[in-house]
């Protein structure tokens, strides 16, 4: 990618209603636009880290069995009914019309109703059981306050995923393949370290559901850790878990975090609601069992930039990164900067060649700003020396060395 070639620019400052670091950084370094408080286009390099995140979670959904769809963000006031949540008064986020006919509808905040009407039509029989679903999804959600950035939207795209169980042995059993992969993804997106499976409240067959919660200043949970055990609560039961899990409050460190993911076990309550049955080897008609489980996607997104910022800009790990070499050109060397970008394309290294005319330090403030891992500069002056001059966005001082170091460096 040529930056020239790229139509948008970055920014000095944010906009000045914009409080969420996040935000700032997306919008000043070009990755997104702000539509509204809680709405946010996603422009070229936004696209990229978007991009990104979701394959690494499809990868790892992909790997316990689970198969994508994509269902319409349109919602059947039927459906819902059938649940009871259609009622304002039970959900409190949704957005909601009419079609031209008169017919009422919601713009998805979940799917979990829809995806059990769904599956009514292909769920009959225990032979058609175990099954996983899961999609990236955009869900709205009319949110009260939406000063997070893009942290939490009143618009955002999440992966969804449903499972549907014979019984309540298999669920369990899939629900730990699942915390295995989520554990997976949360170290491959580079910050498996610092998130948490945590109790949180329960769904309605358990009494604790699982939320993963990743240490963020910006955060707007509060957990309980126990480094001990590696035990985490959220605050809301924490009295609750105390007791249930044997822990003493004195062993417990509050720690400020944000929510990416969580997993339900809703057991055959979802199923009984919505009809949802299946003939069991006896002939006998029984509710499946259902498990739920989410990744906020733009949401990880944003605790990424917050978490890896600073005071320069963003700074992206490798797996995620809009790519993986900020190639600076600087003077007239654009033949020798071509072979060395047409190089590294063909190695699969991806490149962001700031080709403009500009000041060599308005481009070094930029490649800072949008946070590639790995600068790379070709002067007339690194060429009289037969070198490269490389520097990595996590250190501070460059260093001049030759290209098959750098290819050496960048196999790693």
């Amino acid at each position: 990618m040529r930056l020239s070639h790229n139509f948008t620019k970055t920014l000095r400052e944010a906009p000045a209603d914009e409080v969420a670091l996040n935000a700032q950084l997306l919008i000043r370094a070009g990755f997104v636009y702000k539509e509204m408080a809680g709405a946010y286009a996603y422009l070229p390099l936004g696209i990229r880290v978007l991009e990104k995140i979701k394959q690494i979670v499809r990868e790892e959904m992909n790997v316990i069995d689970s198969q994508e769809i994509i269902m319409t963000s349109l919602q059947n006031k039927a459906v819902w009914e059938k649940s009871g949540r259609w009622s304002d008064e039970k959900v409190d986020v949704w957005f909601k019309s009419k079609l031209q006919d008169g017919t009422d509808v919601g713009f998805g905040w979940t799917h979990e109703e829809p995806i059990i009407e769904m599956m009514q039509q292909y769920i009959q029989s225990y032979k058609d059981l175990p099954v996983s679903v899961y999609q990236f999804q955009t869900k709205m959600r009319n949110e009260l306050r939406a000063k997070s950035g893009i942290m939490r939207g009143r618009e955002f795209i999440m992966k969804d995923m449903y499972s549907f169980h014979a019984n309540t042995e298999d669920l369990a059993g899939y629900y730990d393949k699942v915390i295995q992969a989520y554990e997976r993804t949360y170290d491959r997106l580079g910050i498996g370290d610092d998130t948490y499976m945590t109790f949180a409240s329960g769904g309605a067959f358990t009494k604790f559901s699982h939320e993963f919660q990743t240490i963020c200043d910006a955060g707007e949970d509060v957990i309980y850790l126990h480094r001990g055990k590696n035990i985490a609560v959220n605050e809301e039961v924490l009295d609750e878990a105390i007791e249930e899990l044997g822990l003493d409050k004195k062993d417990l460190e509050p720690i400020k975090t944000a929510e990416v993911g969580n997993i339900f076990n809703f057991g055959t309550q979802k199923s009984e609601e919505m009809g949802l049955y299946f003939t069991d080897q006896a002939g006998t008609q029984n509710p499946a069992y259902l498990g739920s489980y989410g990744i906020g996607i733009t949401r990880v997104m944003g605790v990424i930039a917050e978490k890896f910022s600073d005071e320069h800009g963003l700074v992206w790990p490798n797996n995620i990164a809009p790519a993986r070499v900020y190639l600076v050109q600087i003077g007239d060397v654009e033949n020798q900067v071509n072979e060395l970008y047409n190089k590294l394309q063909q190695a699969g290294i991806e490149t962001i060649w700031d080709d403009r005319d500009m000041r060599p330090g308005e481009k070094f403030a930029d490649a800072d700003l949008i946070g590639i891992p790995h600068r790379v500069v070709v002067s007339p002056k690194t060429l009289e020396a037969g070198k490269l001059e490389y520097k990595s966005r996590s250190k501070s001082e460059s260093q001049l060395i030759d290209e098959p170091t750098l290819f050496k460096l960048l196999s790693v």
